[in-house]
């Protein structure tokens, strides 16, 4: 009798840095059931993979060369509502996990998680699950009551895209232009989020962003 079949899943690494993809593909291919049909070093590269071919996950870092992960899950998500999309972050999930969350990622972890926790998330995302780990459960459920959450997670999604684009130094005019927006849009944006979180300037914004981890 003959042995049936069966489909590997394929994965999409988009990672800016070789050695981690390396690593990462590794650690993947020890499992038959899954294959690394792709990889992708910048946020260009990963959005035409992504929208050009077919994936059973991505793994997604969240700061690629020249996009940042929460600009790739926007333009991604129209044309992929339902790909899981598993973020690697060197920031902890107090930092980024529920805005990434928010803005369509279907799990989040950090760069420095045991190579168990890998496998475990990304099995939870193959079964048709988000994953999330304790420690943003707990954020989430902080999220809902509105206590001890940090200033930046009261930004909604597109806030908090505009509030790292303008804490990483970039000018009202070159945001709108990224996101095909008015320079009066961005400028609107801003405002709200200098007012959320009571801060007076751009000056304000990348000193907050820089002592909470948030650019380096």
């Amino acid at each position: 009798m003959e042995t049936m079949a069966f489909a590997k899943r394929r994965i999409l690494i988009a990672d800016d840095h070789a050695l981690f993809r390396a690593g990462v593909r590794a650690l993947l291919e020890e499992h038959t059931d899954w294959e690394v049909g792709g990889e992708a070093e910048t946020g260009d590269q990963a959005l035409s993979l992504m929208r050009d071919e077919n994936w059973d996950a991505v793994l997604l870092d969240i700061s690629m060369p020249d996009r940042s992960g929460i600009d790739i899950l926007r333009q991604i998500r129209p044309h992929k509502p339902a790909l899981p999309i598993l973020i690697l972050s060197m920031y902890p999930e107090d930092q980024y996990a529920v805005n990434l969350l928010r803005a369509g990622a279907t799990g989040y972890i950090t760069k420095d998680a045991v190579p168990e926790e890998v496998i475990t998330a990304l099995r939870t995302l193959l079964a048709g699950r988000k994953y999330i780990s304790n420690q943003v459960a707990q954020l989430l459920a902080n999220d809902v009551d509105g206590d001890g959450r940090p200033l930046h997670a009261t930004l909604s999604e597109r806030e908090f895209q505009i509030f790292c684009k303008i804490a990483a130094g970039k000018s009202v005019g070159d945001i709108a232009d990224e996101l095909h927006l008015s320079s009066k849009t961005i400028s609107t944006y801003r405002a709200r989020v200098l007012e959320k979180m009571n801060l007076s300037s751009n000056a304000d914004l990348t000193y907050y962003a820089i002592k909470n981890g948030l650019i380096q």
